[in-house]
């Protein structure tokens, strides 16, 4: 578990460049960029993405989703997101953040690996739809085979306060394979307990109402 002097990585997910901006400005280490946080976040344009590198102090990772909904993609839906990748691999972004899930509930292995390989160097990150599988366990390994760099989770639960055995549970299983980024519902007055009960490093926020929140450490 961490201590309370160990600052955990504070991820504020935003909408636009706007948000990137006021983001870095209140002290965000790292920025998920989307558009359309009311979907659940999908890929901005690449316009907005240009003017964020320009403007971007501190790293960001894009959102690759081409609509909201569910995580099955059509075939079609699948190759827009090897082009977006593509796309922002070229351009020179930080990272990318992704997730395609079966029919049956278990991560898309096959999908996921060209992602991961589309992205190269890129950092990867598996969103929420890790808390729709079936078999986080299970689910967690995959994404391991498939050389994701970090998992987005709430612990399958609304929020990660409600999570925390789960994430617990996970972070120890990841070890310094991968990344748990714990998510959900996260507060000044909730982030010191869930960090004490899942020994998180890395903390997620969306950036729905007051920027300040999201950046307080606890």
């Amino acid at each position: 578990m961490v201590t309370d002097a160990q600052r955990p990585l504070i991820e504020l997910c935003v909408e636009g460049i706007d948000g990137l901006l006021a983001a870095q400005a209140a002290g965000a280490d790292r920025v998920e960029l989307c558009a359309s946080l009311v979907e659940g976040g999908i890929t901005p344009s690449l316009g907005t993405v240009r003017v964020a590198l320009e403007r971007a102090t501190i790293p960001f990772h894009v959102i690759v989703r081409p609509r909201g909904g569910d995580f099955l993609y059509s075939e079609a839906e699948y190759r827009s997101m090897l082009a977006d990748i593509g796309a922002l691999r070229d351009l020179g972004v930080a990272g990318i953040v992704v997730g395609c899930l079966t029919a049956d509930g278990a991560i898309d292995e096959a999908r996921m690996s060209e992602l991961v390989r589309a992205a190269g160097p890129l950092n990867v990150t598996c969103h929420r739809a890790f808390d729709m599988t079936r078999d986080p366990a299970e689910a967690l390994e995959a994404l391991i085979r498939c050389k994701v760099g970090r998992v987005l989770t709430s612990g399958q639960h609304d929020t990660a306060l409600e999570g925390v055995d789960l994430l617990a549970r996970l972070v120890r299983q990841a070890g310094a394979r991968i990344i748990i980024l714990g998510c959900g519902g996260l507060a000044p007055d909730n982030i010191g307990e869930v960090r004490r009960q899942t020994g998180l490093t890395e903390m997620h926020f969306a950036a729905l109402a007051d920027m300040r929140v999201a950046v307080a450490h606890g």
